[in-house]
């Protein structure tokens, strides 16, 4: 969206505190545009919203936060859509609290593809982060693009299988687009900025806050056909996530996982009150009513071939790590985490602390 007055407009309504979504889209019932709710008498407005938030439309701090936003859209990635605007995502719009405005760095374009989540544990397990990243890939190789939090643990593993999977994504942050947390994500931002998009409903100069965490969870899932939870915690913030989703009408998948586990017993959770439990991206596109293809499997193995019961053989000693059994198979890490996956649903393999595999007999 071009730098313009009705940017200007939308840049000072934002500005005034308290002045939410709800507030926000009654002003626009009553009025026109942006434009002309800002043109409106301070009797009008007063009767509205208040006499403080009309008095603070016009304030000097409203000035500068618009000057600080102008600054930023003037780069050429830069933009503010609001939700009268035909390129702000219409999934999106549709949501019951749905942000009035989004700021966009990148492509908006990318925020009406068809688009995934996928959330989990910031402390996620090496395992997680390998499953979170080759389900990305796969479902990303197979038509959707891939949207998350930008956070440590399974959100990076997501963004980054996206990224190999078709080249693009979508990261939901809960700070000013002109910050990134975590910082050492920053070449993870601008990789998805160029190629994607970087999406904040907060002001040009937000920092990171607690209570933003849940309000960006409702974008992502609004956004999205549906989630996919991949180790979570009892009181993981991916649980609001998904009771989001489910409370707007998507899709929720768990990927279960060791019940000696403590990180997916939130997916298992979510699984017993009727969310989708996940083996391979091919679950996750039929109930998306989306073509699958052979690719989808995610090596998920057939436990009957010849390397799956190699890999049990090798376990016959003893646990161990999958940096031993890469090295004692000659099988790649990706091949090794799916067949790894795979028997430990079938109770197998369980996974011990250290990223040790151990077989069940």
């Amino acid at each position: 969206m071009p730098v313009n007055t009705e940017s200007e407009f939308w840049l000072r309504l934002e500005a005034v505190p308290g002045l939410g979504p709800e507030a926000v889209l009654r002003l626009l019932g009553a009025f026109d545009s942006a434009a002309t709710v800002c043109a409106a008498s301070h009797s009008t407005l007063a009767s509205l919203i208040g006499p403080a938030r009309a008095a603070a439309l016009r304030s000097t701090e409203a000035d500068a936060a618009v000057q600080s936003g102008l600054n930023w859209l003037a780069a050429a990635d830069a933009h503010l859509i609001p939700i009268t605007d035909p390129a702000y995502p219409e999934a999106l719009q549709a949501v019951p609290g749905a942000p009035p405005w989004l700021y966009v760095k990148g492509n908006p374009a990318a925020l009406s593809r068809p688009l995934l989540a996928i959330v989990g544990s910031r402390n996620a397990s090496v395992q997680g982060r390998r499953d979170a990243e080759a389900f990305a890939e796969t479902l990303a190789a197979s038509g959707l693009t891939i949207v998350s939090g930008l956070a440590d643990g399974i959100d990076t593993a997501a963004h980054r299988g996206g990224l190999t999977g078709n080249g693009s994504g979508v990261a939901v942050v809960g700070t000013g687009l002109d910050r990134v947390y975590p910082a050492k994500n920053r070449a993870l931002a601008h990789e998805l900025a160029l190629s994607g998009a970087l999406v904040s409903e907060f002001p040009i100069g937000t920092p990171p806050r607690p209570g933003h965490c849940p309000r960006r969870n409702r974008i992502i899932s609004g956004l999205s056909l549906g989630v996919l939870v991949v180790e979570a915690a009892l009181e993981s913030g991916s649980l609001i996530t998904a009771r989001l989703a489910g409370e707007q009408g998507r899709e929720v998948f768990a990927l279960p996982g060791s019940i000696h586990n403590p990180l997916v017993r939130g997916c298992h959770r979510l699984i017993r009150d009727g969310a989708k439990l996940v083996e391979s991206a091919n679950d996750i596109l039929e109930e998306l009513h989306l073509p699958l293809t052979p690719s989808t499997t995610n090596g998920l193995a057939d436990p009957n071939t010849a390397p799956a019961s190699a890999l049990l053989s090798l376990l016959d000693n003893g646990p161990l790590s999958l940096d031993q059994l890469q090295e004692r198979s000659g099988l790649t890490v990706d091949s090794l985490s799916a067949m790894l996956l795979t028997h430990e649903l079938e109770g197998r393999v369980a996974s011990l602390p250290g990223g040790r595999f151990q077989r069940l007999y």
